[in-house]
């Protein structure tokens, strides 16, 4: 499913227009982005959490050269599968 079956999908499930579930859809995303990068985290209970992990700097490889690269450190963003999706899905 992509963006666009997803707001159509909201749309038809919750009664609004096609534009009034592309907003929600768009604020629901935008305001997960902000909170991750100011350094909260979601809890959905019965879905899941959104959180923010450190990566520390490590060294890599070039798999064509061979050639020794290093990767900065940096912030990764994570989602963990609360109790609710996994039972829906399983």
């Amino acid at each position: 499913m992509n963006k666009n079956e997803l707001v159509a999908a909201v749309a038809e499930k919750a009664g609004l227009s096609k534009a009034d579930a592309s907003s929600a859809v768009d604020a629901v995303f935008e305001t997960i982005q902000r909170e991750l990068k100011n350094g909260g985290d979601i809890r959905l209970v019965g879905f899941g959490n959104f959180s923010v992990t450190r990566r520390e700097a490590s060294k890599g490889r070039n798999p064509s050269t061979g050639a020794e690269v290093d990767i900065p450190a940096r912030n990764v963003p994570k989602f963990t599968a609360g109790k609710g999706l996994k039972d829906a899905v399983n």
